[in-house]
């Protein structure tokens, strides 16, 4: 289970649980050496890709457990069947400290217009620097202003929530306090490289010969199926139905694809794959990539424009009674056009508000709950598809609950950009059970979800995982 306490504010969640609770599992076959000092390089994934794993990635300790024996080989001799198990690298969330600390964004600046916020919010504030010897007047835009004055009507709201469910998570020793010895022992974390640019392959695969109809159906990965090739995972939905993991291999990086998962790598040129799937789902979770002024800076990764998530095609995707959920950033500008203009384009009712909190692993804020730049919280519009005459459920006797509003999704997050916490086991009460699901603009996979985005395999990368050794 992800949610590791339940209050009336909301849930307390476990990120990397749930990804380990997933069954990441490979059952690989060899055949036993001549010699029993010799390692044979014969191995055999039950996946796309029948070589070994690059020694470069974290799995390439090749680990065997659970040996059994297999059916004769065409040379007579016998296969030795292994169970591989992965995990997530625990310490892409070991966040032990805030970001920015209370005290350094105290002797940093100090403002003097809480009491004015409160009472109605200016248009200059007055900023003492602390080590100048002048002080200077800021004015700031409207969409700063909108933005404070947002935060002044749900900070109480996050603070409240957000401290009854790190209590509980104190009280239980999920959660625990961060001392000097081991903030002083912390090591530096070294992320594996993006060796593999996902949106470049996309791109590179829209030049690809053109695939006819039946090309663009469904590509189902089955046992010691060796025939698949990259070009043949570009522009369809892929499957992975079986009870275990597999891995795929794309320009050299290999990834790994969970049990009973699926998903589409494209770009939103080249979404009619999944309109082909012949599925529409019962929730939609979108995370666009918002426009805004650090990503045009970085150039770190593209970004939509309103307009282009507006063509996005909700309307063909979602089942009667669809809920949409969709991350948006604390830009007043983006939540205002989700409620707006986006939801009604797509025939979808606002009917909740939740709040996504970062902490660490002690429990604090990971930047400051009144910090003018960046806040320790992001938003979730959830909404329901409206159709023009009121249709059932799928399954009549499913109840579903109604959504409340502004509920809490406390959470220490990852410290990969962008890897968002499950929604799964919160929304589980007020979804059917057994219902489709689909991310768009995922980053991951998940069991169950149909994923789509031009990084969908992201975060699935080997070098984001640890081999077990035997009897772990």
């Amino acid at each position: 289970m992800s949610v590791v306490h339940q209050l009336s504010a909301g849930w307390l969640l476990d990120h990397l649980s749930f990804i380990n609770k997933i069954n990441y599992q490979l059952h690989q076959h060899h055949e036993p050496c001549c010699s029993k000092n010799e390692f044979t390089t014969s191995v055999h994934f039950e996946s796309l890709q029948m070589d070994s794993v690059s020694s470069s990635g974290a799995c390439a300790a090749f680990i065997a457990s659970d040996p059994t024996t297999k059916p004769e080989n065409d040379d007579g001799g016998n296969y030795e069947m292994f169970t591989q198990k992965f995990v997530f690298r625990p310490e892409l969330f070991d966040v032990t400290k805030p970001y920015i600390t209370p005290a350094v964004h105290k002797e940093c600046q100090q403002s003097n217009e809480k009491e004015e916020l409160m009472n109605g919010v200016k248009k200059e504030i007055s900023i003492s620097i602390i080590g100048k010897k002048r002080k200077r007047c800021v004015v700031f835009n409207q969409g700063e202003l909108d933005a404070m004055e947002y935060h002044t009507k749900i900070r109480e709201l996050i603070l409240d929530g957000s401290l009854q469910l790190i209590q509980e998570g104190l009280k239980s020793g999920f959660l625990y306090p961060l001392f000097e010895k081991q903030d002083k022992c912390s090591k530096p974390i070294t992320l594996p490289l993006d060796t593999c640019n996902l949106p470049e392959l996309c791109e590179m695969a829209k030049h690809l010969p053109s695939l006819n109809e039946m090309e663009h159906q469904t590509l189902q990965l089955v046992e010691e199926d060796t025939s698949v090739t990259e070009q043949d995972l570009f522009l369809r939905v892929v499957e992975n139905n079986s009870s275990f993991t597999k891995v795929i291999t794309l320009m050299g990086q290999k990834y790994l694809l969970p049990p009973k998962s699926s998903f589409l790598l494209s770009d939103i040129s080249c979404m009619q794959p999944l309109l082909n799937y012949r599925k529409t789902f019962d929730v939609i979770v979108i995370d666009p990539p918002w426009q805004n002024k650090s990503v045009k800076r970085s150039n770190r990764y593209s970004y939509l424009s309103p307009l282009q998530i507006k063509q996005i095609p909700i309307p063909k995707l979602a089942a009667p009674n669809c809920l949409l959920v969709t991350w948006v950033t604390n830009r007043q500008k983006h939540l205002r056009f989700i409620k707006e203009e986006l939801y009604p384009s797509w025939s979808v009712e606002v009917v909740a508000e939740w709040h996504w909190v970062k902490i660490t692993n002690s429990g604090e804020f990971v930047f400051p709950l009144d910090s003018p730049h960046k806040k320790p919280y992001e938003g979730l519009i959830l909404g329901r598809v409206q159709e023009k005459t009121a249709l059932p459920l799928r399954n009549a006797d499913v109840n579903v609950l109604p959504i409340p509003d502004h509920k809490l999704i406390v959470s220490v997050p990852c410290t990969l950009h962008s890897h968002k916490p499950p929604l799964a086991e919160v929304l589980k009460d007020y979804i059917k059970p057994d219902g489709e699901y689909l991310e768009l603009f995922a980053r991951n996979l998940q069991p169950g979800w149909t994923s789509w985005g031009n990084e969908v395999l992201k975060f699935q990368h080997v070098d984001y995982f640890i081999a077990l050794e035997s009897g772990s």
